[in-house]
């Protein structure tokens, strides 16, 4: 009897320390009041289907140049995807870029640090691209420039286990195609 209690406090516990406060569900991104969002629904949706087109990443011209001196990398805090305000003049600046380029298409790449399950991780670094993608749709770009993809935890920009080397790897990188 009383192993069975203890196995059954055990699991409660691991199922707790498991927990996550993020809730994945809910956008991080808000509408700045700036035209080029008709056709989206109240919560800035566009539909049931998002009507991206598929990049090809084996294409000529991979990382083709996008907007000059301009960063390429939007960084979150942890267990977070939200967009830090830092990074809103990017995020504008990658805005403008595609709306006067409308034949460009970006990838955009959620990518976590090495904390947390695989699939946790798969999911968060989509939701980062996603965040990305849609703050691109708020400012007007169309949603067939735009494609958002997680590698999770799985391709880190740096190794180490220490919070600068989890700092650098918890990212949105933005990837210019043909």
């Amino acid at each position: 009897m009383f192993k069975k209690i203890a196995l059954a406090l055990a699991i409660t516990a691991l199922v707790a320390g498991c927990s996550s406060p993020v809730k994945l569900d809910e956008a991080p991104v808000t509408d700045l009041g700036t035209s080029g969002n008709a056709g989206a629904g109240a919560n800035g949706s566009r539909g049931a289907t998002s009507g991206v087109a598929p990049v090809n990443l084996n294409g000529a011209g991979a990382d083709a140049a996008g907007p000059v001196g301009v960063a390429r990398i939007i960084y979150f805090d942890y267990d977070s995807y939200s967009i830090k305000p830092e990074f809103q003049s990017v995020i504008e600046a990658h805005s403008r870029f595609l709306r006067a380029n409308s034949q460009r298409r970006v990838s955009v790449e959620g990518h976590t640090d090495e904390r947390g399950g695989r699939e946790y991780n798969l999911a968060l670094g989509q939701k980062r691209a996603e965040a990305v993608r849609r703050a691109f749709g708020l400012l007007g770009v169309t949603d067939t420039q735009v494609e958002a993809v997680s590698f999770g935890k799985e391709k880190p920009a740096v190794s180490g286990n220490d919070e600068a080397a989890f700092a650098q790897n918890r990212r949105a990188e933005i990837s210019y195609r043909q």
